[in-house]
């Protein structure tokens, strides 16, 4: 029997074509693949911020080509001269604050990019070499310091003032029962807190010594005395003389930074 020549030729096309088939395919996934690289990066991170202790560092990932579907990002101490660098544990973000650890070393910021057929870093030029935080100023001291002052930080050469005082009533009259004086204790202008103030009318025995009282928050001390026989001193008594004495607790009364005065208030016997 003859062969058939008709089959033959269809089997030998249809084997042709597929050859064909699977080389364009081949061709194809050579192609896919070199489209998928894995990222490169074409401009390096960045960091900006002021090199110095306490102060926030922001780093910028830089431009990547591939298309990469993730990132890392990481920040890296380094010496002096920007090598020998080690990751900081925890610092994987896009800021970073530094620390006193960081001191005389300098800062990169490394980023990682990620597609599905790689991963690449790229990272930053080193930072200026870290320096220390400014020192603060040392608070102001005495009575140089922020009102109101307290007497206990309060030392010689400093010396209490006794600024300023009134009574009440204002004017003292024969029926006068008790009277009420204020003192205001300051130092440089400020008032002070915690003096102990002192106060006597003179001659004595016209109205009671009442216990020193502390001032307060704003300088002021309020004291009351009540009228004893010896008042009036005189017929024709025109004024009340108070002796007014402020210190500082644990002080001599004449000694340290206290101060002394004699005030006076109006007295008017018709009333």
């Amino acid at each position: 029997m003859k062969p058939n020549r008709t089959r033959s030729i269809v089997a030998i096309e249809a084997g042709s074509i597929l050859l064909l088939l699977v080389a364009v395919a081949g061709f194809a996934t050579r192609g896919s693949a070199a489209q998928q690289a894995a990222p490169v990066n074409t401009s390096p991170p960045t960091v900006s911020g002021t090199p110095e202790a306490g102060q926030r560092l922001t780093g910028t990932r830089g431009q990547w080509s591939g298309n990469p579907t993730d990132y890392n990002d990481q920040w890296r101490r380094c010496d002096r001269n920007g090598s020998s660098c080690s990751t900081i544990s925890g610092a994987e973000g896009r800021t970073y604050t530094l620390t006193s650890a960081d001191v005389g070393d300098t800062i990169r910021f490394r980023v990682e990019a990620v597609n599905r057929d790689g991963r690449r870093f790229a990272s930053s030029v080193p930072t200026a070499v870290i320096r220390s935080a400014p020192t603060p100023p040392a608070p102001a001291a005495g009575c140089a310091a922020a009102a109101p002052l307290r007497v206990g930080n309060l030392s010689l050469p400093e010396r209490l003032n006794l600024d300023q005082y009134t009574s009440n009533p204002a004017v003292v009259g024969r029926s006068t029962r008790s009277v009420t004086v204020r003192f205001h204790v300051s130092c440089k202008g400020k008032p002070v807190q915690g003096a102990l103030v002192y106060a006597a009318a003179v001659p004595f025995n016209q109205f009671t010594v009442p216990a020193e009282q502390p001032t307060g928050a704003d300088g002021w001390a309020q004291l009351t005395m009540t009228q004893l026989s010896g008042y009036p001193a005189a017929r024709r008594q025109q004024l009340l003389v108070v002796f007014g004495r402020a210190r500082k607790p644990g002080e001599p009364p004449t000694g340290g930074i206290s101060t002394r005065r004699l005030v006076s208030f109006p007295v008017d016997l018709r009333r």
